[in-house]
């Protein structure tokens, strides 16, 4: 019996998110990764839009295109959640005024970035469903406290606390006082 991406564990969802994701990494076009590839524009467009179904032949051919393993295609990327507390991180100073700068996330290349001030108070916990495939949620929380981050994994957060997490599973902002504030970046990739 032949497997399938959708019948072996490996969704489609996540072969496109990988296939764009690596397409757009190296800076080629679609139709320059699928001559290269050996395979129809049309049938590369269909993988990326999640709706073809890619022999393991075709998906070798597009590892090797792109030069990345062939693993890499049909697995999920496991984001870590990742906490930077406040006067933690690479800070740097500037010279002749009091201001100090945290590196808190390098924007990736090819990445697109929506940023939100957030306003909650404390009640029902905002539950959000998953997003796009490849989304990364960065939040700094600027007043109150807050529970944030995927479902089962959130993380308290005070004032001045840094936390990005994956933004395409189930995730949560529950606020633990009135008049919470946060800055949070939705990051595209």
């Amino acid at each position: 019996m032949t497997q399938t991406p959708s019948d072996d564990g490996a969704p489609h969802a996540a072969v496109a998110a990988a296939l764009t994701r690596e397409r757009l990494r190296t800076g080629l076009s679609l139709a320059e990764v699928a001559r290269r590839a050996g395979i129809a524009k049309s049938t590369l467009s269909q993988l990326e839009a999640g709706s073809g179904n890619p022999s393991l032949e075709t998906l070798w051919a597009l590892s090797v295109t792109l030069d990345v393993p062939f693993a890499r295609l049909v697995e999920p990327v496991k984001r870590p959640v990742q906490v930077i507390r406040a006067g933690e991180g690479p800070a740097l100073a500037a010279s002749g005024s009091d201001y100090v700068a945290t590196v808190l996330s390098a924007c990736p290349p090819n990445a697109r970035r929506d940023i939100y001030r957030i306003v909650v108070e404390p009640g029902s916990p905002r539950l959000s469903e998953p997003h796009m495939p490849g989304v990364v949620e960065h939040w700094v929380l600027s007043t109150g406290r807050a529970l944030i981050g995927p479902v089962g994994e959130t993380v308290e957060l005070g004032p001045g606390d840094y936390l990005s997490h994956a933004g395409d599973v189930p995730h949560l902002f529950d606020a633990l006082e009135p008049g919470t504030t946060a800055v949070m970046v939705s990051e595209h990739v």
